[in-house]
């Protein structure tokens, strides 16, 4: 499947840029993108300024590529979502999938949420936009009630919200993330199912 390939597909790409990513990601989460400055990042990681400077030229650059590399299993399940018969197995699939995408991102997203001016300067936020217009098309009949609509649009922001608002709340983290994907999936199989009884 797409999702496993993308991922020995990084794994390929050197581990470098990897680790530059995840500890420019930290650094930002800890003192704010602003107050990054990129000799930091190498400093933290123990490699040279030049090392660094062979993968990315400027913070925005690393900030950029950490959002299409974590945004593109979203890219390739939208692809999935289109090409499958909209039955309603296809759909609680895409929830469940889209679920643990969202919880392999979530670093990248609490960022996203806390960090808004710099996503927006950034056009990070536009991008991610059109990503959530792209599942909302494959989870949605364009024929369905208004109601059901509702309930497919609701589906994913369940799962939005289950990354955020339950964050500090008690409780293993995977039961949360259960949890948070069974309201996602009867949110849709409502939906599906109200549309598609005559």
């Amino acid at each position: 499947m797409g999702l496993t390939m993308d991922g020995t597909k990084q794994h390929r790409r050197g581990n470098t840029r990897q680790r530059i990513q995840d500890v420019a990601l930290e650094l930002f989460a800890e003192q704010g993108y602003e107050k990054t400055s990129l000799r930091e990042i190498a400093e933290r990681l123990d490699v040279t300024k030049a090392a660094l400077y062979y993968h990315f030229k400027t913070k925005e650059e690393i900030l950029v590529s950490i959002f299409e590399d974590v945004s593109q299993p979203i890219v390739d399940l939208i692809e999935w979502g289109k090409a499958q018969p909209r039955t309603l197995e296809t759909k609680q699939e895409i929830i469940r999938r889209y679920s643990e995408t969202l919880a392999s991102a979530s670093p990248l997203f609490r960022f996203m949420q806390e960090n808004q001016a710099t996503v927006k300067e950034l056009r990070i936020g536009e991008t991610f936009r059109n990503r959530m217009m792209g599942m909302r098309d494959i989870l949605m009949d364009p024929d369905a009630e208004l109601v059901d609509q509702v309930r497919c649009v609701s589906a994913m922001f369940t799962l939005h919200a289950g990354m955020f608002v339950l964050n500090d709340v008690e409780g293993d983290p995977e039961a949360k993330r259960k949890a948070v994907l069974e309201v996602a999936t009867d949110l849709v199989t409502q939906a599906h199912r109200s549309t598609n009884t005559p």
